[in-house]
C-alpha cells in the first residue's frame, strides 16, 4: 500500500482525489488548514467505504511549519504519491490589487508546492517510484481578468513541473500537472452561471470532480510510468 498525501485535500476537487486514490488501494493523508473540520469528514467517508486516510493539518505557505508536519509523518516512511492542489484565490484586476493579494496566493499556489515537496523528495526518490501531480489551471494557460495573481502562480507550476521531471526521471518518478477548466464546486456555481458554460465550454456544462480525480487517479498509477513533464488539460474542449 503507497502512502499519498493530497494538499487542499478539504475542497471539491481535493476531496475527490482522496477519495479516487484511497479508493485505488492507497493510504491517503487528507491535508487542509483552515478546513480542518471537513478534512475530518472526508477522511470519515473514506474510512466509512473501506478506505485507509488520516486528516493532516498545516498551512503550505509556511515553510517551518510545513516541514515539521512532514517530518513526523515521514516517520512512517516515504510518501510515494503527492498531489499538489493547495491553492486559494484572491481575485482583482492588476491595477488595484493590493501586494498582500499577490503575495498570499503565490506564498500558496507556488511557494507550497516548495514547501511541502522538496522535503518528500529524497525519501521518495529512496524507494525508486514516485507520483507527482500538480494541479493547475485553465487560467494559467488563457489567462482571465482578475486573477493575475493566481495564473502567475499556477503557470509557476508547469515550469517547476517540466524541470522537476528532468532531475527525477531515472529515479522512476513522474510530475505532471493537471489544469482544470470549470469545474463543479459551491465557488464555482457562484462565479459561472449556466449561460456564461454554454458561452464558454464547447461540451456546454461544468465538469466533475471526479473526472479530474480519475485523471490523477491514471497519472499516479503504473500505467502511467511514461509520462512525465506534461501538462494536461481537463475543460471540456475550452482550448
Amino acid at each position: 500500500m503507497k502512502r499519498a498525501l493530497v494538499t487542499g485535500g478539504s475542497g471539491a476537487i481535493g476531496s475527490a482525489i482522496a477519495a479516487q486514490l484511497a479508493a485505488d488501494g492507497h493510504h491517503v493523508y487528507v491535508h487542509a488548514n483552515s478546513g480542518a473540520a471537513r478534512a475530518d469528514e472526508i477522511v470519515a467517508q473514506i474510512r466509512g467505504a473501506g478506505g485507509n486516510a488520516e486528516p493532516i493539518v498545516f498551512d503550505v505557505s509556511d515553510g517551518p511549519a510545513t516541514e515539521a508536519a512532514l517530518t513526523r509523518l515521514l516517520e512512517a516512511g516515504a510518501v510515494q504519491i503527492l498531489v499538489n492542489n493547495a491553492g486559494i484565490h484572491d481575485d482583482a484586476v492588476m491595477p488595484g490589487m493590493r501586494r498582500e493579494q499577490w503575495t498570499r496566493v503565490i506564498d500558496v499556489s507556488l511557494n507550497g508546492f516548495f514547501n511541502v515537496t522538496q522535503p518528500l523528495l529524497m525519501p521518495m526518490i529512496a524507494t525508486r517510484w514516485g507520483r507527482i501531480v500538480n494541479i493547475s489551471s485553465v487560467s494559467a494557460i488563457v489567462g482571465n481578468r482578475g486573477q493575475t495573481n493566481y495564473a502567475a502562480a499556477k503557470a509557476g507550476l508547469h515550469g517547476a513541473t517540466r524541470s522537476l521531471s528532468l532531475e527525477v526521471a531515472s529515479r522512476g518518478i513522474t510530475v505532471n500537472t493537471v489544469a482544470p477548466g470549470i469545474i463543479a464546486s459551491p465557488m464555482s456555481d457562484e462565479a459561472f452561471p449556466k449561460d456564461m458554460i454554454d458561452r464558454l465550454v464547447p461540451m456546454k456544462r461544468a465538469g466533475k470532480p471526479e473526472e479530474v480525480a480519475a485523471l490523477v487517479s491514471f497519472l499516479a498509477s503504473d500505467r502511467a510510468a511514461y509520462i512525465s513533464g506534461q501538462l494536461i488539460s481537463i475543460n471540456g474542449g475550452m482550448i
